[in-house]
């Protein structure tokens, strides 16, 4: 199997890591020294990742809970991150890419860097130095194309993942919301719950809403015969409000279990923000609010 691929940008601050499927943007800010060591040291841990991961994909396409042990250190964490759900189903492939990017993170952080910032095609993982603060945008309504605000999380918070799942993602979801932006405590984590609260945001059964068996669509898909969103049409404002409803339900479970921080989700021209004592997004929300936010 072929070696990472490692460019670092002009000014220094980025480095793009690629393997595979494993397309990684790594942001260090802080002294030189301390930039070129923890660029060297993500680029370190990355040699064995996609290698590992490929020798127990077998197990981890299984849902969570099966009982077969694993053994690399991004396949663990994805399993710790999708266990804990109950009765939904979920398999460690749900983590994946916020587990990759944690696992990056924590060989690569160094003193003397401001912040680091693993970025795996949107699901961040991120590390603050002492009094350093990060702002993460946030999707808005479809109808309103700016950003829906911006999350500003500083060192002291309990906060270094952020996720976002939905159905126009790039991997399959069995609901309909656009987008579910997570906060947790790493970027694993909130990969698990964005996926799990974005499948729960649904109408089951409703005529505008096209779907086909994940295995159709990809032969070794982890989902395997269950239905996945492939399209969506018009929906009333009603029908959106239950949707959102059905998924919040999750966030709040999650939320108050302290899974997660808090958790955005967005379909068509409503939103909903559920949040505990992190109090993350405050006022900082744009468009209508057609759920109350809490």
């Amino acid at each position: 199997m072929s070696r990472p691929i490692a460019a670092l940008t002009a000014d220094g601050l980025k480095l793009h890591l690629q393997h595979g499927p494993i397309d990684l943007i790594v942001t260090a800010e802080g002294c030189s020294n301390a930039r070129r060591e923890a660029f060297a040291l993500a680029h370190d841990a990355m040699q064995t990742v996609l290698v590992d991961l490929v020798a127990e994909l077998a197990i981890l396409r299984m849902p969570t809970g099966s009982g077969r042990a694993v053994a690399g250190a991004v396949a663990s964490r994805m399993v710790s991150a999708t266990s804990g759900f109950g009765e939904i189903f979920i398999t460690p492939m749900a983590a994946v890419a916020g587990a990759v990017a944690d696992h990056v993170l924590q060989q690569s952080m160094q003193a003397g860097l401001d912040r680091l910032i693993v970025n795996n095609g949107g699901d961040i993982a991120f590390g603050l130095g002492e009094g350093r603060s990060i702002s993460i945008g946030l999707m808005g309504p479809a109808s309103d194309r700016r950003l829906g605000g911006t999350v500003t999380i500083n060192d002291a918070e309990d906060v270094r993942g952020v996720a976002t799942s939905g159905w126009r993602g790039r991997s399959f979801s069995l609901g309909i919301a656009d987008a579910v932006t997570v906060f947790a405590h790493d970027a694993a984590a909130a990969d698990a719950a964005a996926s799990v609260i974005a499948s729960a945001v649904d109408l089951p059964g409703h005529p505008s809403i096209r779907r086909e068996a994940a295995c159709a669509l990809q032969h070794d898909s982890d989902l395997g015969e269950l239905l996945v969103t492939v399209s969506v049409g018009e929906l009333d404002m009603a029908e959106q409000t239950e949707a959102v409803r059905h998924g919040s339900v999750i966030a709040e479970r999650l939320v108050d279990g302290g899974r997660i921080a808090a958790a955005l989700i967005v379909l068509g021209d409503q939103w909903c923000a559920i949040e505990g004592q992190h109090r993350l997004f405050g006022n900082r929300l744009l468009g209508p609010a057609g759920l109350p936010t809490g």
